[in-house]
């Protein structure tokens, strides 16, 4: 009997314990879940807080960056290179001291010129790079009235460090500072002077590449062109450049021949290729995609028609040392014995 009572008695102590025990964690947890309620809220109300005031933050860091390209590029661009006189200027240096110098080491020939009587201006040509002579070369090839309207996307942290160098490319090719790194968005202000170009209807020839090729092939080529193109709704019109590697690779400061100077001059072609307009909705990626399979495409036509020509040559030779031979088993006539006198 008194083991049964004690164990009654027992087994009420632990359900009143357990019962004490579940009204303390059920408060505990109600507190705690309280608790959390209040820290959620208080975290939300902070992050959206930070969220606005970082939103609000970058969008004045990108006004303020956005400014910073603007009065930079202001800076070193050199508008006066732009007007009649530079202008005439310009053609006199290309025509009697460029043109000369550059027929000294290479033999130029120009394919697709006419594309250019039925294209309004302005476009961006777009050009593969390999060497510092395809700018002269390109202008060259270019129509009289489209070289003296086209400006030249040149690289600002190269050719714009120093301002006597900025002032003397600008003067001879017509340059405008692109900046290829560090910037240089279609939102950051960094296209704003090519747009008041476009604008007044200059073209720009721009090279996607970015640098020099230093094997002569063709790069990744970057969508700056195409943005603008597509900004504008103007055309893009490839140009392939064959031959410029050779006779002035990167890492020469001038041209040379094949095997000393009077060895024979490299021959340089310049392919225009047909105009590619941007596609509604199309990603400026996709346009370059493009560009660059027309560029692949010119270089190997321009490849094919080498070869056909080589071939015809060969085939012409064959056929006057078969008309010249005699036939098997017959003598070639002698030239008849003069009589002396």
């Amino acid at each position: 009997m008194p083991n049964r009572r004690i164990a009654a008695l027992r087994a009420k102590v632990l359900a009143w314990i357990a019962d004490v025990t579940r009204g303390e964690l059920r408060e505990t947890a109600a507190a705690r879940a309280e608790v959390f309620r209040q820290v959620a809220t208080s975290k939300s109300g902070e992050l959206r807080s930070s969220a606005v005031t970082r939103g609000s933050e970058l969008g004045r860091s990108a006004t303020h960056r956005a400014a910073e390209v603007r009065r930079h590029i202001r800076n070193i661009d050199v508008p006066w290179a732009r007007c009649r006189p530079a202008r005439l200027a310009r053609e006199t240096i290309l025509q009697f001291g460029l043109r000369p110098l550059m027929g000294l080491y290479t033999r130029l020939h120009v394919e697709g010129r006419d594309r250019f009587d039925d294209i309004p201006p302005p476009v961006v040509l777009v050009a593969n790079h390999s060497s510092h002579m395809d700018t002269p070369i390109i202008l060259r090839a270019l129509p009289l009235q489209w070289r003296q309207r086209t400006a030249v996307a040149a690289a600002a942290d190269y050719f714009y460090k120093k301002r006597l160098v900025a002032n003397a490319v600008a003067l001879i090719f017509n340059t405008v500072p692109i900046m290829r790194r560090g910037g240089g968005g279609a939102g950051d202000g960094a296209f704003d002077h090519v747009d008041r170009l476009i604008e007044q209807r200059w073209n720009l020839l721009i090279y996607p590449e970015g640098t020099r090729s230093r094997d002569g092939q063709i790069g990744r080529l970057r969508s700056g062109a195409a943005v603008i193109a597509q900004s504008h709704g103007i055309p893009i019109v490839p140009i392939r450049v064959k031959g410029t590697h050779d006779a002035m690779p990167p890492g020469r400061s001038w041209p040379k021949r094949t095997r000393g100077f009077f060895s024979r001059r490299h021959r340089v072609e310049i392919q225009f290729g047909s105009p590619i307009w941007p596609a509604p909705g199309e990603d400026p990626t996709e346009m370059m995609t493009r560009v660059r399979a027309c560029l692949e495409d010119v270089a190997a036509t321009a490849e094919q028609i080498g070869q056909a020509m080589s071939r015809q040559v060969a085939a012409s030779s064959a056929e006057r040392t078969r008309v010249q031979a005699p036939p098997a088993g017959v003598a070639a006539p002698r030239e008849p014995v003069k009589p002396r006198a």
